[in-house]
């Protein structure tokens, strides 16, 4: 890919390659750089050259996708080309951090050892909501409608909302479970 008209970024900006695909690259910008200025900057660069036919974008999702012509260039020139720009190909972290990861793999690893000790009848996704759904059942026999403190109505929201939200496949699959866990 030529690189004509290519004026750098006055900041770099960091990114993650999400998909591609013969003529078609998806990135996603990091939050700090999802500034529209910077964005519109970048397309104006991109469309520019030759052998890209159209630069889409969606800047809440900080989202950029180009199409390319794949028979006169290729993603390595491609990409080339976005880092002589300023673009940085990273990757960023969309809310998972190292720590986040290592509570998931916790719970993981915490679930496979409750169902292997239930011998798979029940799992987290069935203790957690019915732990929250006890606890409701206890507040509300305890302290009746109260409203100062967590009430029972509170949890057993909770309880109902986990057990969709963990349960979200419809119908039961223990591999598909595993899998969500």
């Amino acid at each position: 890919m030529k690189q004509t008209n290519f004026s750098k970024l006055d900041n770099s900006i960091s990114t993650k390659i999400v998909s591609d695909t013969p003529g078609r690259l998806r990135l996603r910008i990091a939050r700090p750089d999802r500034q529209s200025k910077k964005i519109q900057h970048i397309v104006n660069l991109l469309e520019a050259q030759p052998h890209i036919n159209q630069v889409r974008t969606n800047i809440d999702h900080g989202s950029i996708v180009i199409n390319y012509d794949s028979k006169s260039s290729n993603l390595k020139n491609l990409l080339t080309a976005l880092q002589d720009l300023g673009i940085i190909f990273t990757d960023i972290t969309v809310g998972n951090t190292e720590a986040a990861a290592s509570l998931s793999n916790a719970v993981i690893d915490l679930n496979r050892q409750v169902k292997q000790a239930t011998n798979s009848v029940v799992d987290l996704r069935f203790l957690f909501p019915m732990g929250l759904s006890i606890l409701a059942v206890r507040q509300l026999a305890i302290r009746g409608l109260q409203f100062e403190v967590i009430p029972w109505y509170v949890l057993a929201w909770y309880a109902f909302d986990s057990f969709i939200k963990l349960n979200v496949n419809g119908i039961y699959s223990p591999q598909a479970n595993e899998d969500h866990l």
